[in-house]
């Protein structure tokens, strides 16, 4: 048995190697350079941490957060390894504590921010010092073209000057190819191998509904995910705030998170969260990269992203584990219309062309027809042929109707108010209403008014959101997003040519659903067998001060539910069970398993 394969049995407790990780974790301890593009939870950290433990000297890992680095060095230590941080949440004491560890060689990895590694101190007592690697996590950081780039990250690129021998992994979930072939530059990485795995989770089910009115939507979905973790993302400080009021108000264990909030609420929070104290996260983009925990079974966007990149990002979240999980997102056309207004505001051209760019690809997402896991993949430059069977576009296809009269009405109206009004007027008109607005102009007058009124103002809503995306109408970004008729219109207005249309799927369907009496519905497995090992597990947790899953996660709850092992030896052969933690915890979770 190989070293690498070794460690991965003996200390992490996985029976074998993942989907490319060999090959990358080889190249690496060869001393070769890597880039690793691997979904969330698809076990990149492992790629740097068996070579850290098979090569001579101190790994390096460079990371963005503060909580990233500890979920990290948590988990290490809890399966033996010797892993440590140096970030300013440490007290000075502290700081020398792991500074000596490192110059006496105690520690197999060490984790990073690029300021406080690329400071000339820190490079001059490297100098002195056995590295077994540079590891770059969250590359994407480092591109422009990324979605959350960070100028520190691009300053990486004097490492390769600096330890022209020593190998460098970077390691990303989300780059699409121009992000990539950024990174690879930036950092030096030409000669580099790269590993590129499936942007696919199988086990995510992707859910997009027009929004209408959102919250019940949101609560109508979480009737099916109670007393699981999830994560809500919203778009405004203001709006996390009241969402996560108005869930507390409902009974839910649920907390806001925003950089508007002092460090050490946001700490609590998320120490809550991590350990299972508050069951839903409401949070801005600020929250969430990095974080290991791995029973996040369901991720809702309250708003449309900016970008595809955050979007799956975020989504990765959920289901870590690989146990079945749920992303749903709230469409909803004024959130284009902010997003673009915001993007407009910029002043650099340059910036604006590839954030608009970006912003119609979310849209496509949102608003597609087909299979949303081939759109996404597609995005990304993954070819798939075959329908995924786990969105709502495959498990519920949208019905199509013939659309023609409905879109003459639409645009008719919009060239009879003189292409001067946004979509909630226009709809105002086509339905008949009759406020001050509609009135004083006298647009009750127009042959146009009223002739919509069979249809609700959300089902109006759907249908010019289609009709915008099919590049009939645009809105006005510059002129408060008035709707304005394109020559594409032209023909359909004319009767020369027909046009179908989605129905559009508007309400949840929860209340259809069954509602699964199981936490993982998916799986066959003892309920109440898992339920008595996970209260072992959070009162071990609680007892060590460390978050549920670092002893062990669900899915190795759910492996040792049934496989119901008897034996010490037995135990290692459930799936994420090392020797460490046998030592640690075996006996414990063996006798409720015996009792039970």
């Amino acid at each position: 048995m190989s070293p690498a394969l070794s460690i991965l049995r003996e200390t992490f407790g996985y029976a074998d190697f993942r989907l490319n990780q060999k090959e990358i974790i080889e190249d690496l301890i060869a001393g070769q350079d890597s880039f690793v593009l691997m979904p969330t939870g698809g076990g990149k950290s492992l790629c740097y941490q068996i070579p850290a433990m098979v090569r001579d000297g101190v790994a390096i890992v460079v990371s963005p957060l503060i909580s990233l680095m500890k979920d990290q060095v948590d988990a290490l230590n809890a399966n033996g390894v010797p892993a440590a941080f140096y970030n300013s949440s440490l007290n000075s004491d502290d700081a020398k504590q792991v500074l000596a560890k490192l110059h006496h060689h105690e520690i197999d990895l060490l984790y990073i921010a690029p300021e406080r590694l690329l400071s000339s101190d820190f490079l001059a007592r490297l100098q002195g010092i056995d590295i077994a690697l540079f590891a770059i996590d969250e590359a994407h950081c480092v591109s422009q073209w990324g979605h959350d780039f960070r100028p520190e990250y691009q300053r990486l690129s004097v490492l390769r000057e600096h330890f022209s021998n020593t190998p460098l992994i970077a390691l990303t979930a989300t780059a699409d190819a121009q992000t990539r072939q950024d990174i690879v530059q930036v950092l030096g990485l030409q000669q580099s191998k790269q590993h590129i795995s499936s942007f696919d989770r199988p086990n995510i089910r992707y859910t997009v509904l027009e929004k209408h009115k959102p919250f019940e939507q949101l609560t109508q979905f979480m009737q099916s995910h109670e007393d699981e973790a999830g994560i809500v993302y919203a778009l405004s400080r203001k709006r996390v705030e009241e969402l996560a009021e108005k869930l507390v108000q409902q009974g839910i264990k649920a907390a806001a998170y925003h950089a508007g909030l002092a460090a050490d609420v946001r700490q609590k929070v998320q120490e809550s969260f991590l350990r299972d104290e508050v069951d839903v996260v409401v949070a801005t983009v600020a929250f969430g990269m990095g974080i290991d925990k791995p029973n996040v079974r369901f991720v809702v966007h309250y708003d449309l992203p900016k970008n595809i990149e955050g979007y799956y990002q975020e989504t990765g979240r959920a289901g870590r584990d690989g146990l079945p999980s749920e992303a749903l997102l709230l469409s909803g056309t004024q959130d284009m219309v902010t997003s673009r207004r915001f993007i407009e505001q910029g002043h650099n051209e340059a910036q604006k062309r590839i954030e608009n760019y970006k912003l119609n690809a979310m849209i496509g997402f949102s608003e597609a027809t087909v299979c949303r896991r081939k759109v996404l993949l597609n995005y990304f430059g993954e070819e798939r042929e075959a329908d995924c069977g786990n969105c709502d576009v495959c498990l519920n296809p949208p019905e199509v109707f013939d659309a023609t009269q409905d879109a003459q009405k639409a645009l008719s109206c919009v060239y009879r108010l003189q292409q001067s009004f946004g979509m909630k007027y226009v709809i105002d008109v086509l339905r008949g209403a009759s406020h001050e607005k509609i009135l004083s102009r006298q647009h009750d007058t127009l042959s146009t008014y009223g002739i919509g009124a069979e249809y609700s103002h959300e089902q109006w809503s759907a249908i010019f959101r289609q009709l915008i995306h099919r590049g009939l109408l645009v809105q006005d970004i510059a002129n408060y997003s008035v709707l304005k008729l394109t020559p594409e219109a032209t023909p359909i207005l004319r009767g020369e040519q027909r046009l179908t249309l989605a129905k559009p799927k508007v309400r949840s369907k929860v209340k259809d659903r069954v509602k699964k009496s199981a936490k993982y519905a998916d799986i066959t497995y003892d309920e109440t067998l898992f339920e008595k090992l996970r209260e072992l597990r959070k009162k071990l947790a609680d007892d060590l001060d460390v978050p549920p899953y670092i002893v062990f996660g669900d899915a190795t709850l759910v492996g040792m539910v049934q496989l119901k092992p008897q034996t010490e030896d037995a135990m290692l052969e459930v799936s994420g069970v090392g020797q460490v933690k046998l030592e640690r915890f075996g006996k414990e979770f063996l006798a409720v398993i015996q009792e039970h």
